[in-house]
C-alpha cells in the first residue's frame, strides 16, 4: 500500500516565506508613505489653524505680531533674546499661555514697556490692592489658537534643550541666549524622539520650533549685499536666526558631529523665500504679510521636506 504524504516540503516552505517576503517589502514602503502623508496633512493643518489666529489678531490690532529678533529701537539697537518664533506664540497664546495682552511690549520677561507686570499678571484677579488696576485676564482676548493645536513648549524643557534650540552661551553674532521661559509654537514632527513631561504626567513629543517672518511691507527690495540693513528688506534673515544658528542636529552618518540647518545662511535663505515665478528681481513669496516654516520629518531647516505655508 502506498501511505500519502502530508505537509509542506521545505522547498515549498522556503516559497511561501519569500511570498510573504515580497509582500512585506512592498507594503512597508507603502505604510512609510501613507505615515509620512499624514503627518505632513497634520502639520498644513496646523498653518491652517495658525493663519486663521494670525488673520483674527490682526483683525483685532491691526497688524500682524512683530517677527524681529534685532530691536533697533532698543539700546544699542541689538539683538534680544526674543525672536519671530516666540513673538508668534505670544500673539496667540500669550506670554504665559493665557492669552495675548494688548499692553504687551514683546519683551521674554512679559513686562510692559515701563517695566511693570501690568500686562501679564495671572494672579492678579481683582483689584485686590483698590488702586484702580483692572484684571488683567479680562483685558486679554484669549488664545487664538487652540492650545492642543498649537503644540506650545517652553524652550527650556528637557526635549528642546536636548536639541540644542537654547544655549546657556553665546549665540549667533555674539547675541545672548534665547530666554529658556518663554514658548514657541512646535510643529509635529518630534525632535529626536526626546519625550517631556507635562503637569498631567503624560509623556509627549514636542517638535521643531516654527518660525515666524513678518513681512516690511514698506519696503520693496531684497538686497542681500547690504547685510548691515537686512532690516530694510521685505523679510530680515535675521529674525530667527538665533533659534536657527543654535539648532543643531546629530547627523547619523557622522557619528559625534552636528549637522547644522542650512537655513542659517542669509543668502541661502533670500533663495529659500525666493518666488520663482518672478524673474524681474529678488521677490520672496507672500510679500504682503508672513511666512511660517516646519523643519519637516529631518528636523532641519532649509532642506527639502520643510513644511511652509508658501510656494516651496
Amino acid at each position: 500500500m502506498k501511505t500519502k504524504r502530508s505537509g509542506l516540503t521545505v522547498i515549498e516552505i522556503l516559497v511561501v516565506v519569500g511570498i510573504i517576503a515580497l509582500l512585506v517589502g512592498m507594503l512597508l514602503p507603502a505604510a512609510h508613505t501613507v505615515q509620512k502623508m499624514a503627518k505632513e496633512t497634520k502639520q498644513r493643518a496646523q498653518f491652517t489653524s495658525i493663519e486663521l489666529g494670525l488673520a483674527a489678531f490682526k483683525n483685532d490690532y491691526g497688524d500682524y505680531p512683530p517677527s524681529y529678533w534685532w530691536d533697533l529701537s532698543a539700546p544699542g539697537g541689538g539683538p534680544q533674546n526674543y525672536c519671530g518664533a516666540q513673538k508668534l506664540a505670544e500673539a496667540l497664546m500669550g506670554w504665559d499661555l493665557l492669552g495675548f495682552h494688548p499692553n504687551s511690549a514683546w519683551r521674554a520677561d512679559g513686562l510692559d514697556a515701563s517695566g511693570g507686570n501690568t500686562s501679564y499678571d495671572p494672579l492678579r484677579t481683582r483689584d485686590a490692592n483698590g488702586d484702580g488696576t483692572p484684571d488683567t485676564l479680562d483685558e486679554r482676548k484669549g488664545r487664538y489658537v487652540d492650545l492642543d493645536t498649537a503644540n506650545a513648549f517652553q524652550l527650556g524643557r528637557s526635549a528642546l534643550r536636548d536639541g540644542l534650540f537654547v544655549s546657556t552661551a553665546g549665540g549667533w553674532g555674539g547675541a545672548g541666549a534665547l530666554a529658556p521661559e518663554t514658548y514657541v509654537l512646535c510643529d509635529v514632527f518630534p525632535v529626536n524622539k526626546r519625550k517631556v513631561s507635562l503637569s498631567d504626567g503624560k509623556m509627549v513629543s514636542p517638535g521643531t520650533p516654527i518660525l515666524y517672518y513678518k513681512a516690511n511691507t514698506a519696503s520693496k527690495t531684497i538686497d542681500i549685499a547690504n547685510m548691515a540693513n537686512l532690516h530694510e528688506n521685505i523679510y530680515n534673515s535675521r529674525d530667527n536666526a538665533a533659534l536657527v544658528g543654535l539648532g543643531r542636529l546629530a547627523d547619523t552618518a557622522n557619528s559625534g558631529t552636528k549637522r547644522q540647518h542650512p537655513l542659517v545662511d542669509f543668502t541661502y535663505f533670500y533663495g529659500y523665500i525666493r518666488d520663482t515665478k518672478v524673474h524681474a528681481r529678488n521677490w520672496p513669496y507672500r510679500p504682503d504679510s508672513y511666512l511660517l516654516i516646519s523643519a519637516g520629518a529631518d528636523g532641519l531647516y532649509g532642506t527639502d521636506d520643510d513644511i511652509c505655508n508658501f510656494g516651496r
